[in-house]
Formats: structure tokens, C-alpha cells, sequence
């Protein structure tokens, strides 16, 4: 008989072949630039390796499954992140390019935010009414965009980074843009949670709930239709 844990272990590493060859490519990458000594390319690959396979290793560790297209955006967004921004000043030569992934980024957060809190509920939306769970997802996902100036206002004093670019300026626009995402995606899970449709991202949610049951096994008597 195959245990619940072997089950979602099984779907997870299914996952992984659709995105192994660009993992593996940032391994190779990596070790390729220690070898020539370019320092900074090595540190980023293995970063971004490290930041892409976490979530399959923490999701099986949780018994969560990921749907691939969660996976798909992380990875997309990592490598545009630490490989295109930081390594190839794609930062510096399109000034939209900080603003984009940190809107996207607060929106997944939003959306994550809804979905563990969801979670706590085990589906069942009469446990918290609609618009306290989408607050809480929005405060989550506003908490992890102030945490991450922290970490880049850290950097730049103690390591001489310039993550922070034009220092309060990039600092406020970044937490503008991360407030305005993060609503989007509460709002989104409060949409979801009303019956809506919520487009794409609606859907999103809907996969991950049907991937995870056994984490929302009261989803479809509690939501409203």
C-alpha cells in the first residue's frame, strides 16, 4: 500500500523532470565558474540552485504537492532575479525589471499567504469569515516584503552590496509596489473564497487545494458558492 507521504513524494519528483535540465544547468554553471574563478556567477548559480530545489524538499517534507506551474514561476523568477538582475545589471538597463518581479513576487505572496492560512482552517471558510483570511494573507505577504528591505538595507551597510540602488527612493517604491501585490492577492483569495472565478490566479489556488485535499478537507463545504 502507498503511504500518503510516498504518494506526494512521488508526484513531486514527477516535477522535476520537466525542470531538471535548467537545474542542472546552474550546477554546471556554478562549478564551471569556480573552476575559471568568476566568483560572483558561482554564488548566484548556486543560490539560485539552492532557492529552486528548497521548495520541492520543504513541500515533501510538509506532504504538500506543488502544482508545476508554481514551479515553474519560481524558477522563472529566481534566474530573473539573481542570474538576469543582479548578475547581468538587467536592474540598471531596464528600470521596469525591479518593479515587475517585485509586484509578481507580492502577489505569489499574497496568494501563498490566502492558501496557508486556508490551510489552518482545513478548507473550511466558516472556521474565519472570507475578508479576515484574506487580511491575514495580505499582512503576510506585506511582512515578507518589509523583511526583504531589511535584508537589503543589511547588505549594502555590512557587505557593500547595492541591492538598495537609490537607497530610500528604491526602498519606498519597492514596498509601494509590494503593498499593491499583496492586496491583489488577497484579494484574489477573497474572491476565490465568495465563488468568484478570480482568472488565473483563481485557478491557481483551485489547482493547489485539488493537489492537496488531504490539507483542505473541509474546502468544498466550506466555500460558497
Amino acid at each position: 500500500m502507498v503511504t500518503p507521504i510516498v504518494k506526494i513524494r512521488t508526484n513531486n519528483a514527477k516535477r522535476l523532470i520537466w525542470l531538471a535540465p535548467i537545474w542542472i544547468a546552474l550546477a554546471i554553471s556554478a562549478m564551471v565558474a569556480l573552476w575559471v574563478g568568476w566568483w560572483s556567477l558561482a554564488v548566484l548559480s548556486a543560490l539560485a540552485l539552492f532557492l529552486c530545489l528548497a521548495p520541492i524538499f520543504l513541500a515533501s517534507r510538509y506532504k504538500i504537492v506543488l502544482p508545476l506551474p508554481f514551479l515553474i514561476s519560481t524558477t522563472a523568477f529566481i534566474i530573473a532575479s539573481l542570474i538576469l538582475g543582479e548578475l547581468l545589471d538587467v536592474y540598471e538597463r531596464l528600470w521596469w525589471w525591479d518593479v515587475a518581479l517585485h509586484g509578481l513576487s507580492a502577489i505569489a505572496l499574497g496568494l501563498i499567504g490566502f492558501l496557508f492560512v486556508y490551510m489552518l482552517f482545513n478548507g473550511d471558510q466558516f472556521a474565519a469569515p472570507p475578508i479576515a483570511v484574506a487580511f491575514v494573507a495580505y499582512t503576510f505577504a506585506v511582512s515578507i516584503g518589509v523583511i526583504w528591505e531589511i535584508f537589503e538595507y543589511t547588505a549594502d551597510h555590512l557587505m557593500a552590496t547595492n541591492m538598495q540602488k537609490t537607497g530610500l527612493n528604491d526602498t519606498m517604491g519597492d514596498l509601494i509596489v509590494d503593498t499593491i501585490g499583496a492586496a491583489i492577492g488577497a484579494i484574489v483569495g477573497y474572491g476565490y473564497l465568495k465563488g468568484q472565478s478570480a482568472g488565473l490566479p483563481g485557478r491557481l489556488i483551485n489547482d493547489f487545494v485539488a493537489l492537496n485535499q488531504h490539507l483542505y478537507s473541509n474546502a468544498r463545504k466550506g466555500r460558497k458558492k
